[in-house]
């Protein structure tokens, strides 16, 4: 009876640090895309970075035929702390991107996407529920170049901006019908212990892993501080 309480110990371990490892790898990769993403020639504009909330960055986002919804993503979302989402980036939570036709960029192919929450209301929205681009917040493609404004109607009207990168193109694109959602099985693998998404953002005390370092540094290297 030991034996197999024994074996069964060390296998719920082992699922546990595998799961553990996979949501690290996707923090990893998230990083990597954000700064490959903000080092490209043609990148999301600086203005419009510094307006935004939270970043979500959902790496190798697959769709398995053009034009057909059920797609779903993995990945983070890190947002400003402090009182009203001002200071550096913080500790990331995990989200899932769900449903929506994303178009024909996609077409079977392995897509890279990052969302801009543009102000308090989308942020706080994202954290506390499943959330509906272009329903629950309204949504639009967000522009591309370093000299791009962020003051077009666009722009200043929309909760979320949305950007992907396929085969080295990178640009605007609209997601409107999908839904974002916090990950919280995920953050459990993540950190170890159950946290849900506002826990980790809102409250402000949860360390943020080694693992998140590179998105971190990037995002704080590029926008310090919110200017709204």
């Amino acid at each position: 009876m030991k034996k197999w309480l024994s074996i069964g110990l060390i296998a719920a371990f082992a699922v546990a640090a595998y799961g553990q490892q996979k949501e690290q790898e996707r923090v990893e990769n998230s990083g990597k895309v954000m700064q490959e993403i903000l080092n490209a020639p043609d990148s999301i504009p600086p203005s419009v970075l510094n307006k935004a909330t939270c970043v979500v960055v959902l790496p190798s986002v697959v769709k398995f035929a053009i034009g057909i919804g059920g797609s779903y993503g993995r990945g983070v979302m890190t947002c400003r702390g402090g009182k009203n989402f001002q200071g550096k980036f913080g500790a990331p939570t995990m989200m899932a991107l769900e449903g929506g036709s994303f178009g024909l960029q996609l077409g079977g192919q392995a897509t890279d996407f990052v969302l801009l929450l543009m102000n308090d209301r989308s942020a706080t929205g994202v954290l506390t529920s499943k959330f509906k681009l272009g329903g629950d917040a309204s949504a639009a493609a967000g522009p591309v170049g370093r000299d791009a404004s962020a003051e077009t109607d666009a722009t200043m009207r929309a909760d979320i901006l949305s950007y992907s990168r396929a085969r080295g193109l990178f640009a605007g694109v609209s997601l409107e019908g999908s839904t974002l959602r916090p990950d919280n099985d995920a953050n459990t693998k993540l950190y170890g212990k159950e946290l849900d998404a506002k826990t980790i953002v809102i409250d402000g005390t949860v360390k943020a892993p080694p693992s998140a370092s590179t998105l971190l540094s990037t995002l704080d290297k590029a926008s310090p501080a919110r200017k709204a």
